[in-house]
């Protein structure tokens, strides 16, 4: 019998018209219902695109959903966050039961429309999701309803990157981001989008996502996306599973687990509740402050073969058209405050990058001369530490990729920086901050948080919004952001790699043209210098 009906569905898969304007869809196995908007957008939330990644699934790659034949599944509530390093035990808004996606499409569409698909991966270091609960509203409007959106949530901390190196699978957070994308790819076209023109978008950890995909099995083309769009490239230290082993250790010790002749097992036999109080970072062995972000993804000769920039350099990575940029003050967010001399500066990169020589150091240190005045104040180190964490994690891993796109063939390689100056921001002395321009990207009312005030409606930045929005969903629909271009705002012309050239965004939503200076230049051909050498 249920082979039977598998067989019916199937067949209505491929012959029968399914209209995105009716709420409820059919995905062969699953049939879920959403709700239609007033303001004629459809919206599908907390759909599962795996099964849920529980007992023997637990630290294992994901796997197809279950099928439900009798009963609409109601998608009308975002389904749980996963659980975040150092976070409290599981609530009503997070679960290890985490993977479920998000789809917002035109109600409009039918399975005919074929409209361009952007796939969005959150940020947050791989140790917590921070975007989650994105509203594809904003841009679908700005696009003038000609683009399907979709976010997910995959899993951070242990529960997506430990590995032993023997039981445990690695990158399993990088693999639920494939499963979400094989997800698109069988099922979009059910709600109007076109399986052959996606674009994926993601910031920070969701940018180095972008980039990790990018380079998956080799650089092999999956066929999965055509095109990115990522704010903030970030190029963590990379480990092998050998290196990673400690944090295994560590993890398995702290739950008791460490002398089980099945440690695995063990693990798996944990609550949430017990998983979450063992869930947090410790240092790098042989360092005595933990860095920021310890559950990275590793090389495993599998899903990763080799570091970000060494596979970029070789030409190892799908060839799609990008748009890859950065704040101009990336490090402020995340460099310590109280930063009071040069050798606490010193010590923050090197909990950060372990393999990082004295050396190594000296030359950074000679590159980023203190531009505070008032030493020995609290606090008068902290600028420089956050230009040289900004520019090393994130600036100069955009600009490098950028050229290897160029140099390896990609014509359609688009770079900004995002200049766009915050009162608020600038007077608690960050900057430009890291992602500040996802407010613009999706609509200040539609990023689940507080937008900068200067964004909202009439705020001295609100038509940075526009301006941003038609950029982006023209590279969505064209993969060229002129295309659909605010008509005022700056033709964005394409990277040139001995120009360096990049549309900047400034106050007020002004674009212009700029070539990168030469002090960035001179600071990017040294760390890219030494990128493989502290495993970036």
């Amino acid at each position: 019998m249920v082979t039977i009906k598998v067989a019916i569905l199937l067949l209505c898969q491929l012959f029968c018209l399914v209209l995105a304007v009716d709420p409820t869809v059919n995905l062969i196995c699953n049939r879920y219902t959403g709700y239609s908007t007033p303001n004629g957008i459809t919206q599908w939330l907390g759909i599962r695109y795996a099964a849920p990644p529980l007992g023997d699934l637990r630290f294992a790659p994901p796997q197809d959903p279950p099928c439900n034949f009798t009963a609409t599944q109601e998608a009308t509530q975002h389904g749980p966050l996963c659980l975040a390093v150092g976070s409290s035990p599981p609530s009503s808004g997070t679960s290890e039961d985490c993977l479920f996606l998000d789809v917002y499409a035109p109600s409009n569409a039918t399975r005919n429309s074929k409209l361009p698909v952007f796939v969005f991966i959150q940020g947050g270091g791989f140790s917590v999701d921070s975007n989650p609960n994105l509203n594809g509203s904003g841009l679908i409007e700005a696009s003038d309803y000609n683009v399907v959106i979709v976010t997910f949530n995959y899993r951070v901390g242990p529960y997506g990157f430990i590995t032993n190196g023997n039981q445990i699978k690695a990158n399993n957070g990088l693999r639920d981001q494939r499963k979400a994308l094989q997800w698109v790819n069988r099922y979009i076209s059910a709600f109007g989008g076109d399986p052959g023109r996606v674009v994926l978008g993601g910031d920070s950890a969701g940018a180095a996502s972008i980039s990790l995909q990018m380079i998956a099995y080799g650089g092999r083309n999956s066929g999965l996306f055509h095109g990115a769009a990522a704010e903030s490239v970030s190029f963590a230290p990379v480990l092998t599973i050998a290196q990673s082993q400690y944090q295994y250790n560590n993890f398995t010790m702290r739950l008791g687990c460490s002398n089980s002749t099945n440690s695995l097992a063990c693990l798996r036999s944990k609550t949430s509740t017990e998983l979450q109080t063992a869930n947090t970072v410790w240092p790098y062995p042989g360092l005595s402050q933990a860095p920021l972000y310890m559950w990275n993804p590793v090389l495993d000769n599998d899903f990763l073969t080799d570091y970000t920039y060494s596979a970029f350099a070789k030409g190892n990575f799908a060839k799609i058209p990008v748009i890859f940029g950065d704040d101009t003050n990336a490090g402020t967010v995340f460099t310590p405050q109280d930063t009071s001399t040069l050798a606490q500066s010193n010590q923050f990169i090197q909990d950060q990058f372990p393999n990082i020589t004295q050396q190594q150091l000296e030359k950074i240190d000679e590159m980023y001369p203190n531009p505070n005045d008032t030493c020995p104040n609290t606090g008068c180190y902290w600028r420089q530490v956050s230009n040289v964490y900004g520019d090393m994690r994130y600036m100069c891993p955009t600009l490098y990729i950028s050229s290897a796109m160029a140099n390896h063939g990609v014509s359609s390689t688009y770079t900004y920086r995002y200049n766009v100056e915050d009162p608020a921001e600038i007077a608690a002395g960050l900057g430009v901050p890291h992602t500040i321009e996802l407010a613009a990207i999706w609509g200040p009312q539609n990023t689940n948080g507080s937008p900068p005030k200067s964004y909202v409606s009439n705020g001295t930045n609100a038509e940075v919004v526009p301006v941003i929005q038609a950029y982006w969903t023209s590279f969505i629909r064209t993969l060229d952001p002129n295309t659909f271009k605010v008509p005022e705002s700056a033709t964005w012309e394409k990277w040139d790699s001995g120009e360096e050239n990049r549309l900047l965004f400034d106050t007020g939503g002004k674009t212009s043209m700029e070539n990168v200076d030469e002090d960035t230049k001179t600071h990017c051909q040294y760390f890219a210098s030494i990128g493989v050498d502290i495993q970036q």
